[in-house]
């Protein structure tokens, strides 16, 4: 698994000891991109979660980074998924009570990472935004805000950014903008990408397509 940064094998997850979702393969490499089609309500969420360590799996493995976080208490997993992942939820999830700037060093605390404001500002120059770094998120636009949580996502270089359905609420342009931004991102930093989505449109900005099917 030279330059491995995700293998899934064999997975089995679901509610209340029911299963709903099987993947027998997904890899990824460092600097790959894979994008999870497949219609809403299709399981695409779930099997982010599981992979991002937020759900346990009933069976199979999820190695990160040589790590099988399936062997991972919650705490664990939850530890390893700040230093790791950089999850970009549909649910943006600001302070409203906190700067743009302070959502980001919010981050690095929550993660136990060492806060870097340079980068941080560099971050939100790359994304178009540092003119609001000192704005409450309530003030901000939804396209500002989303591009908000993508550099909360990355702020630590994680080996792993997975991002769930990021262009649902948005229109064309706007669409366009923030899948360029995050796959630029993911190019700068060298992370990985992975995407759920059931907007057609985004399929076009992606080589590796996987459908997904729930059980």
């Amino acid at each position: 698994m030279d330059g491995s940064v995700l293998e899934v094998e064999d997975i089995t997850m679901g509610y209340e000891g029911k299963p709903v979702i099987n993947l027998d393969k997904l890899s990824l490499k460092k600097g790959g991109q894979c994008l999870i089609t497949g219609a809403s309500g299709g399981g695409k969420t779930t099997l982010l979660y599981a992979i991002s360590g937020i759900m346990p799996v009933f069976s199979g493995k999820i190695i990160i980074n040589g790590t099988d976080i399936t062997k991972l208490s919650e705490a664990q997993r939850d530890h390893f998924r700040g230093q790791n992942i950089g999850v970009i939820f549909q649910t943006l999830h600001l302070m409203n009570s906190l700067t743009v700037m302070e959502n980001l060093m919010l981050a690095s605390f929550a993660a136990n990472i060492k806060q870097k404001s340079i980068w941080a500002e560099h971050l939100l120059g790359l994304l178009g935004i540092a003119e609001i770094k000192d704005v409450l998120p309530h003030k901000i636009s939804q396209g500002q805000a989303q591009r908000v949580a993508i550099a909360r996502a990355v702020l630590h270089s994680p080996p792993l950014i997975i991002a769930d359905e990021p262009t649902s609420s948005l229109d064309d342009k706007s669409c366009e903008s923030v899948i360029s931004i995050i796959k630029e991102v993911a190019e700068e930093t060298g992370a990985a990408l992975l995407i759920a989505t059931h907007d057609s449109r985004v399929k076009a900005h992606f080589k590796n397509v996987i459908h997904f099917e729930r059980m």
